[in-house]
Parts: structure tokens; C-alpha cells; sequence
């Protein structure tokens, strides 16, 4: 059985709560869970201490028997002290796409010829 720590949402439509729980992989997010080793409310200022309530021993006790977390539980283990998360890196996260890149293109052409219609004019009136 392949048993991962990861958050259950909880919580009314828009208002967020989420239960950090041990689980079967293959069970439902908010379905049937071994144990619930903390909470999660994303509604709470960063710096408040009740954001995430975690019990770091049973933590500990999972991830030494081969618990997976999720990227997202992951981060807090990390904030905890508890599991170190390697840096992700996705380096073309931050370029534009096939259409952002063609109607870049399309205003550098249409500078370009402004800008071309633009310097005939000028010489002509220099000439004069």
C-alpha cells in the first residue's frame, strides 16, 4: 500500500479548511484517511501561527516508514525542519506563449515600418 501525507479540503464553498492526513494514495481526497496529523487554513494571515497546525512527531513517524507528502504538504514539513524539498526549477515557466510571442512580433513590424515612414519624411524636410 502506498500511503502518502497530503491535505483534505474541508470547509463551505470559498471559505477553505484543510486537514493534513495520512492516506492510501489510491483513496479519495476527502475520502476515507488513516490519521489526520495537522490543519491547514489558507485564510489566515502568513505569519499566524494557527495557518498550520502540525503534529511534527507523527510526522516524523510516517516519513520514516516511507509516507510520500504532497508538493504543497511538502512545504511545510520543510517550514517545520522536518523533510528538506529539493528546489524545483522549471525554467520555461516564464515564457510566453506561441500567441504572446506572434503579437510581439506583430508590433515590432509595425514599429519597424512607422518607423521607416517616418525617417523619408524627415530627410525630406532636412533637404529643404
Amino acid at each position: 500500500m502506498s500511503v502518502a501525507i497530503r491535505l483534505a479540503r474541508g470547509g463551505a464553498k470559498k471559505r477553505p479548511y484543510y486537514r493534513i492526513v495520512v492516506a492510501n494514495s489510491r483513496d479519495a481526497r476527502d475520502g476515507r484517511f488513516i490519521e489526520k496529523i495537522g490543519t491547514y487554513n489558507p485564510l489566515l494571515a502568513k505569519d499566524d501561527e494557527k495557518r498550520v497546525v502540525l503534529d511534527a512527531e507523527r510526522a516524523k513517524h510516517w516519513l520514516s516508514v516511507g509516507a510520500q507528502p504532497t508538493d504543497r504538504v511538502a512545504r511545510f514539513l520543510d517550514a517545520a525542519g522536518l523533510k528538506e524539498r529539493s528546489a524545483r526549477s522549471n525554467p520555461s515557466k516564464g515564457k510566453p506563449g506561441e500567441k504572446a510571442v506572434e503579437r510581439a512580433e506583430e508590433r515590432e513590424k509595425k514599429a519597424a515600418a512607422a518607423a521607416a515612414a517616418a525617417a523619408p519624411a524627415e530627410s525630406a524636410d532636412a533637404e529643404a
